[in-house]
Order: C-alpha cells, then sequence, then structure tokens
C-alpha cells in the first residue's frame, strides 16, 4: 500500500494536447500535456523527412564510397579532385 499524502495525484486519463486538439490519452501526474511534437506531425513518423545537404557532405560520401544513387551521377568517382587531394 502507498503511503497516504506523500504521491502526487495520478490522472489515468490525461489528455495529450497539440496544437489545440486533444491527439492522445495517458497516465500522468497533470490533467493535460501540452506538446508541440507528437508522432503524428514529427517528420521522422510521418515520411516527410528530408537529409540536409550542408557543403556538399552527403554527395562527397556517396562518391567517396561509391554508393548507387548518388545525386551527382554525371561526375565519376575518380574525377574528384578536391576529394583526391584531401586524401
Amino acid at each position: 500500500m502507498p503511503k497516504a499524502e506523500i504521491h502526487p495525484t495520478w490522472y489515468p486519463d490525461a489528455k495529450v494536447i497539440c496544437n489545440g486538439e486533444v491527439v492522445m490519452t495517458t497516465g500522468s501526474t497533470s490533467p493535460e500535456l501540452h506538446v508541440d511534437v507528437w508522432s503524428g506531425n514529427h517528420p521522422f513518423y510521418t515520411g516527410t523527412q528530408k537529409i540536409l545537404d550542408t557543403e556538399g557532405r552527403v554527395d562527397r560520401f556517396m562518391r567517396k564510397y561509391g554508393m548507387a544513387g548518388a545525386s551527382n551521377a554525371d561526375t565519376p568517382a575518380g574525377d574528384n579532385k578536391a576529394a583526391d587531394s584531401k586524401a
């Protein structure tokens, strides 16, 4: 048995609210939880995530390791003088 008067109030049906609408219910010590991101609008879970290519790093990685689908397909892997000089 839990000791009386030492535990917070438990709300078994606490509402999770995102952008003004209830998206789910869960157990919590607060009756309402306000969140900015949840699995229903996060890019990773919705399939809209994009890889940010900062300074061509993704392309350079793809060329260096010869992976198919490199965005610079017209440049052969051996013709990159900048990458060869750094190696």
